[in-house]
């Protein structure tokens, strides 16, 4: 019963988290700022282009997420629509009719697009499957670290002084250490896991963000429907979050779009160290490390390395042009 009511809270979650997105957008959708974004960003075919990539990537690491019960344990959504693809005893290269091996090839039970890995599994499959370990993360570490940058940025920007002194201390001390190098410590500290991974980055990660937010409040405080809300007696909570906070968001948004990116590569980076995804979960990073020792057998196994390094080039470049595309949407003047 336990196993059903995690299954439950799982899908739940997943299920609220894009029920909130959803109601984030509804909402913003009523402000002329973001029509007139949008109707500028539909005339960007670049833009658009991106966007569809994204869904796409998106499409496949839900399907990974959602997960139903089986009669043995459960399974995802996405290892259901693929249960047909069978699992070989090894290496097989992409579309082969045989197994790898060169002493004794042994015939496969299906022809597999981008071959199979040391387990026999189908490479495509797991390039798919690896999609949840990147939305994971960036889900997780944007709900970390985008509420600390946006408050810590609101409240520097808005009452300056001591306030603002202390905020620029905290980013300025953390900017000040490599990032990659307090990743690791944190990871090392805090164990291996994608929760962890999430906290490390999420650590970092406000640091921009908070500098972009502070910026734009300091300019946004100098504007007369900031001076009229005071005048009217509004308190400063008010003030911060029915005017000064809708006034940023479409800055979190761009920076939720391009930081999305950096956090798929530092992730791929530190699985690739070692301190990454835990063994066993599919992770681009992960397909990369173990080309390592791939790479240098004999005949050489490159469809492994090859097929990790497409996922992600498809699909950082397109979260940075989307982003640059959401840049010029809202601000047309700087595009």
């Amino acid at each position: 019963m336990a196993f059903f009511d995690q299954l439950w809270v799982q899908n739940s979650l997943i299920a609220l988290a894009y029920t909130l997105l959803a109601i984030f957008l509804i909402r913003r959708a009523r402000s002329e700022h973001w029509t007139s974004a949008w109707a500028r960003l539909r005339r960007d075919r670049t833009g658009l282009c991106s966007l569809g990539v994204i869904l796409m990537y998106l499409i496949f690491g839900t399907l990974e997420l959602i997960r139903v019960p089986t009669q043995q344990s459960s399974q995802s959504v996405l290892e259901i629509l693929t249960a047909g693809i069978p699992q070989e005893k090894g290496y097989s290269a992409p579309l082969a009719l045989t197994s790898l091996s060169v002493a004794n090839p042994k015939p496969l039970k299906g022809r597999h697009l981008l071959g199979t890995d040391a387990l026999g599994r189908d490479t495509l499959v797991q390039t798919l499957k690896a999609t949840r370990t990147a939305l994971l993360i960036g889900g997780l570490t944007s709900v970390i670290y985008i509420p600390l940058g946006v408050l810590l940025g609101l409240l520097a920007g808005y009452y300056r002084r001591w306030v603002d002194d202390l905020v620029q201390y905290l980013y300025s001390t953390i900017a000040a250490v490599p990032e990659i190098l307090m990743l690791v410590a944190v990871l090392l500290v805090l164990g291996k896991g994608l929760g962890t991974m999430a906290i490390a980055l999420g650590i970092t990660g406000w640091v921009g963000l908070a500098r972009l937010i502070r910026g734009e409040t300091l300019r946004q405080v100098e504007r007369p429907y900031v001076a009229a809300a005071k005048g009217m007696g509004q308190s400063d909570w008010k003030i911060l979050s029915r005017h000064l906070l809708p006034n940023v968001m479409h800055l979190v948004v761009i920076k939720f779009v391009l930081g999305f990116s950096g956090l798929v590569l530092a992730e791929a980076v530190l699985s690739y160290l070692g301190v990454g995804s835990p063994v066993g979960s599919a992770s681009w990073g992960a397909m990369i490390d173990a080309a390592r020792s791939e790479l240098s057998r004999e005949p050489v196994v490159w469809w492994n390395l090859t097929a990790a390094t497409l996922a992600l080039f498809f699909l950082v470049p397109s979260l940075n042009l989307f982003g640059d595309a959401l840049r010029r949407a809202f601000d047309p003047r700087r595009g």
